[in-house]
């Protein structure tokens, strides 16, 4: 059995190769398949077996004579009879567009009419892609974009990409005679980041031979402004300038910016250009908050800046005078003399205030001396009187005992 299966295959595959070289043979005309990209140039050719001198006859898909053994049969510049021979005949259509698409018929009439048929394929490659936005992109809402390639054949495939990343969209296609127009619409939330954000629509086509078209399209976010003063570092002291700067960020950016004073009136010689605030030959009467704001139609910004002034430092030292160096006598000799005297003046006022306060010491020393010596003797003569008294009261006394003697006996 299964060699019996086997030898019919066999069978069939031989039948049929029989059955294909036998119409190959019939064939007196053959005709090929054309493909052009749109704008190019197509060439027809129809092969011919046997051929007898007979009449060919090439027509357009109208079936309108083109040629007539070889000669001009249509007013059509762009057909060209490019070879006429017995074997092959070939001729050339420049400047292809969809409309010459179709099939385009090689006829031999002999003693029986023959004729092939060469399709003729239109591709139309896409343009760069258009993006379409619904409506204006405000921070906190969505976006809507939709890419557009209004005309290819076949249909392109069309992406969008951000940052490399495929935003899968909404794909519709819209026939337009023969060809299509393709789009593919996103929607996505957006913030103020997103502002001048790439995102790429993308299409890709068979005629294209692997590039692409793309549309790297920027988006444009509207949103609030925010302000920020730039203020000079350091200590302000009165007499100098002050220069402060607002530096706005928002979209649409503010046309201008408004400078106040918190709880008073900018001084009278206030400088304002653009969005610079100076305040020349500062005093203490400036010190205060001075706020700069921005607006928009998506709202309004405030920054604040606080002004503290120093007042100016009093000299009261008297001023060192100043070496005039000019002065000093060119004899390098004399300026090394002029130099060295200086340390020995300085050795001569200390020992000056040594030998002062030496003297000093010694005059309170002898002072001290002479006044303890003074007491002492004022001491030493009040002792001498009370020893006199003493004594006499002594000899008094014994002259009152003699007495007293003498008396008794």
């Amino acid at each position: 059995m299964l060699l019996a299966a086997l030898l019919s295959v066999m069978l069939l595959r031989c039948l049929l190769l029989l059955f294909t070289c036998a119409t190959f043979l019939a064939q007196v005309v053959q005709a090929e398949n054309v493909t052009v990209i749109e704008g190019g140039t197509a060439e027809i050719s129809c092969k011919l077996h046997n051929y007898d001198g007979s009449i060919v006859v090439i027509q357009n898909p109208a079936r309108q004579t083109l040629f007539f053994n070889g000669t001009r049969a249509l007013k059509d510049e762009r057909f060209q009879m490019v070879l006429f021979s017995p074997r092959l005949v070939k001729i050339a259509l420049s400047n292809v567009n969809v409309k010459d698409e179709g099939g385009y018929f090689c006829q031999l009439y002999t003693d029986d009419t023959h004729h092939q048929v060469a399709t003729l394929t239109v591709q139309v490659p896409p343009a760069e892609p258009t993006v379409e936005v619904k409506e204006q992109a405000v921070e906190g809402g969505e976006v809507e974009l939709t890419c557009i390639v209004p005309r290819s054949k076949p249909p392109a495939s069309v992406r969008w990409y951000r940052e490399r990343r495929e935003i899968v969209g909404v794909t519709s296609q819209q026939e337009n005679d023969k060809t299509v127009s393709i789009s593919n619409t996103i929607r996505f939330q957006v913030d103020r980041k997103d502002d001048k954000a790439i995102v790429s629509c993308e299409a890709t086509h068979p005629a294209l031979r692997g590039q692409k078209r793309v549309n790297n399209y920027a988006l444009n976010v509207h949103y609030s402004p925010k302000v920020k003063i730039q203020y000079p570092a350091g200590v302000l002291r009165e007499g100098d300038t002050l220069t402060l700067m607002c530096t706005t960020m928002g979209n649409p950016e503010p046309e201008s910016v408004e400078w106040t004073r918190l709880n008073d009136s900018l001084p009278d010689r206030t400088e304002i250009q653009g969005k610079a605030l100076t305040i020349p030959r500062l005093s203490m009467m400036d010190n205060g908050t001075y706020a700069c704001e921005g607006e928009n139609q998506y709202g309004r910004s405030v920054d604040e800046y606080v002004l503290v002034v120093y007042e100016v430092p009093i000299q009261t030292e008297e001023p060192t005078e100043v070496f005039n160096f000019s002065e000093l006598p060119k004899d390098p000799g004399a300026i090394v003399e002029a130099q060295s005297s200086v340390p020995y003046a300085i050795i001569g006022g200390i020992l000056a205030v040594l030998v002062f306060a030496v003297i000093c010491v010694l005059i309170i020393i002898i002072w001290c001396s002479v006044r303890q010596k003074g007491s002492y003797l004022t001491h030493e003569a009040s002792g001498l009187d009370e020893h006199g008294e003493v004594q006499e009261a002594f000899l008094n006394g014994n002259e009152n005992r003699e007495g007293k003697k003498e008396y008794l006996l």
